[in-house]
Order: structure tokens, then sequence, then C-alpha cells
């Protein structure tokens, strides 16, 4: 695949470029196996729509077609579970969590993995995405299968890191 530059110019990046090697949805890292796609996040309802409203210039127009944005400020019941599963940026910030080329977090580092770009940052970002396997061990201790009312908001956090709740 001859690569592909993107140039960003959103409200949290201005001029920062990056190249997509791979083709969109493939050869990712041998241990990171999301569940869902980011267009597929974004319909279900994550980050209380507001994630994305500014950068949809960055990424596939069909990633939009039904995805479930606010227009104004963040709506947590436009999460699929209804319920506010975020933390602030600033928290992320002060964890060191945040790399630079991503300042939006993981789910912008997932987007653009998952587009094709592939980057110093993988090997971090695949071993937190696995860390959150914790929760599910939780909602399988505590939830009878199938009941999504069951610790809504750690199955909504667990949507943000691409992973379905509702197959366990």
């Amino acid at each position: 695949m001859k690569p592909i530059t993107i140039t960003v110019n959103d409200l949290m990046q201005s001029g920062y470029s990056y190249q997509l090697t791979e083709p969109e949805g493939e050869y990712f890292h041998p241990e990171f196996k999301p569940d869902l796609t980011p267009a597929e996040m974004l319909e279900m309802g994550v980050f209380g729509g507001k994630y994305m409203t500014d950068c949809r210039d960055e990424f596939p127009a069909a990633w939009f077609e039904r995805a479930k944005l606010s227009p104004g400020r963040r709506d947590p019941k436009l999460n699929f579970f209804g319920v506010d599963a975020s933390k602030p940026l600033l928290y992320w910030v002060e964890k060191g969590w945040i790399w630079p080329d991503d300042p939006r977090g993981w789910f912008q580092w997932y987007c653009r993995y998952y587009r094709g770009r592939r980057c110093e940052d993988d090997e971090r970002q695949v071993a937190r995405w696995k860390a959150m396997t914790r929760h599910i061990a939780q909602i399988r201790k505590n939830c009878v299968r199938g009941d999504l009312l069951c610790r809504p908001r750690q199955r909504q956090a667990l949507l943000h890191w691409a992973y379905d709740s509702r197959l366990f």
C-alpha cells in the first residue's frame, strides 16, 4: 500500500500530519482484537456525543452517518448505556496517559490506528486496552449474562475502549 498522508486541523491539533501505512481495519497488533470499529462505537453512543464533533474531516464520512453526536455540550443520554462513564481530559493528562500526537487520548489513537496509522505509541496503547479486561471480569462475576442494566457505567467505560459487553 502506498502511504497516504493525513493533515489534521481541528480545535486540538493544527498542522499535525501522519501517514496511513496499512489498509483500514487490517494488520492489527496480534494481541489487539477490539470488538467494535470506531464507526460502530460512534453509532452506539460514546463520550456523550461530543468527542468527534470538530474533527470529522479527518475520518471517513461513513463513520458519522449514524453517529450519536451532540451539537452542544456532552450529553450522557447519548451514550449507549445512558450514563456518564468519562473522566475529564485533564484527569488523563495528569495521569500521563496522553501522548502528544493524540491529544484526545486512546479513542483518537484507535481511530487513527484503525485507519492504518502505525506509530511508536502502539505498544503502550494496546497494553492499556488489554488492561481493561479487569472490567470484563467484574461484569462476568457480578452480572447475569445479558443483563445490560447491571453495571452500566462499567459497561459504558468498556464501550469507550471498543469492548462490546453485550457479548458477555
